[in-house]
């Protein structure tokens, strides 16, 4: 099955920005965004002949035509706009980072659902697509948020039950990776739920807390010290002012 068309998505990030934010520079678009200034030149001048993106006479500012910044696709809610808001700075981090990052949002039925997602540019990497879910103890995503709840240990046990590990793993194990969570600040999934992947995890503060990111490598590809840096990296994206999500009406 063929994956999402890169230059396609790559053009509705720039129209998700330019509808949360007001006229850019292509240098505020490509900073924002992670583009180079070539592509996002070329992404740039396609909108403007399709009619969605304005350039302003003066030719260093564009902005959302009239209309677009009322689409629902672009401005449907307060999380949406949150996703809006956060999509390019996972893509920058993703560049800087050489990962897959991502946003995640809790859903009923102890469910997790990435709802923003940044690509780095390598050829290889790991696919990942928004509106996908996850069992919410599963992954790092899941364990950063399990640490920054309060649960007992009848609701812990219940979230380790409700996911299927690809690699063997015991409540206590898990339960001790959720305490190094807490220490660290950030939380470590090496091939537990994903053969071959492992993914750092931040809970986004709030309250309650019903965001995290994460970051997400080939399995190996870094060592001990690389992890701890790209955790620590992530922590700090994630208590970013411009990071807090919008109350929900």
């Amino acid at each position: 099955m063929s994956g999402p068309v890169r230059s396609l998505s790559q053009g509705f990030t720039i129209l998700r920005l330019l509808a949360v934010r007001e006229a850019l520079t292509l240098s505020d678009i490509c900073r924002e965004t992670g583009l180079s200034p070539s592509s996002g030149l070329n992404l740039l001048r396609t909108l403007v002949a399709e009619g969605a993106v304005d350039r302003e006479s003066g030719g260093k500012r564009y902005r959302l035509a009239a209309g677009w910044g009322d689409l629902g696709v672009l401005q449907a809610n307060a999380v949406s706009r949150f996703a809006a808001r956060v999509r390019p700075l996972l893509a920058r981090f993703a560049a800087a980072h050489d990962a897959t990052a991502g946003l995640w949002q809790v859903q009923p039925g102890e469910r997790l659902s990435l709802i923003a997602l940044g690509e780095s540019g390598a050829e290889t990497r790991i696919h990942m697509v928004e509106g996908q879910r996850q069992p919410l103890g599963g992954g790092a995503a899941g364990r950063a948020l399990t640490a920054a709840e309060a649960l007992d240990r009848d609701g812990l046990v219940a979230r380790f039950a409700r996911v299927r590990w690809r690699k063997p793993l015991g409540f206590t194990t898990w339960l001790g990776q959720v305490a190094e969570a807490v220490q660290r600040g950030y939380a470590v999934d090496d091939g537990y739920i994903h053969a071959g992947v492992c993914s750092v995890g931040v809970a986004v503060p709030g309250a309650p807390v019903r965001f995290c990111l994460s970051a997400t490598i080939f399995a190996g590809s870094r060592d001990a010290a690389a992890i701890d840096e790209l955790g620590l990296a992530l922590n700090a994206l994630a208590r970013r002012p411009d990071l807090r999500p919008e109350p929900e009406a």
